[in-house]
């Protein structure tokens, strides 16, 4: 597989304790550290997205606090790349477009929260600049939206946003089958 993974948001502030805790956050991570091991072991480039909130009035992933620090169960380590961002494209106002291109590769494995929000713009951004992108739905979290006074639970927001990538942005696969096709 000639691909960079890439791991949306995993920070503190959607884990317990924190000030937005995802639905199945601490599950999607664990399969996201089980994917980093891989591509660690493999020596397969890897890179952290970190969002700082620089809206004015924003709640979460504020500057200088222990939420806006990626989880320890993710931590970045020496040589692989980590990019700030403001927004929920992971592309835009960063270098990502710039990092990936100097990794060589041609496919982007994303996981990571929110998957309709950051996992959505950032795999719409993947494709539209040319790279084969693959979503790995259980290594990605969201939460419950609340639409015209009706609650969509976590888990139809996820499969929504899951179906809506599986044709034509994204092969949106299991930890698993990512795992058995890297052996």
């Amino acid at each position: 597989m000639n691909a960079c993974l890439i791991l949306v948001d995993l920070q503190n502030d959607y884990f317990v304790d924190g000030k937005m805790e995802l639905v199945n956050i601490k599950q999607a991570a664990e399969n996201a550290q089980q994917l980093l091991g891989k591509f660690r072991s493999n020596n397969m480039p890897i890179i952290h997205i970190q969002h700082i909130s620089a809206r004015p009035g924003a709640t979460f992933f504020l500057p200088n606090t222990k939420g806006v620090e990626i989880n320890e169960r993710v931590s970045p380590i020496k040589g692989e790349y980590v990019v700030n961002k403001n927004y929920p494209n992971s592309f835009r106002e960063t270098e990502l477009l710039e990092v990936l291109r100097k990794t060589e590769k041609d496919t982007v494995v994303i996981c990571g929260a929110m998957s309709h929000m950051c996992i959505d713009a950032t795999t719409h951004a993947a494709f539209d600049y040319g790279f084969t992108c693959v979503v790995v739905e259980d290594a990605c979290a969201t939460r419950d939206l609340v639409f015209k006074d009706k609650t969509i639970t976590a888990s139809d927001v996820h499969a929504s946003f899951m179906a809506a990538l599986s044709v034509p942005y994204a092969q949106v696969l299991t930890t698993n089958e990512i795992l058995k096709n890297m052996a």
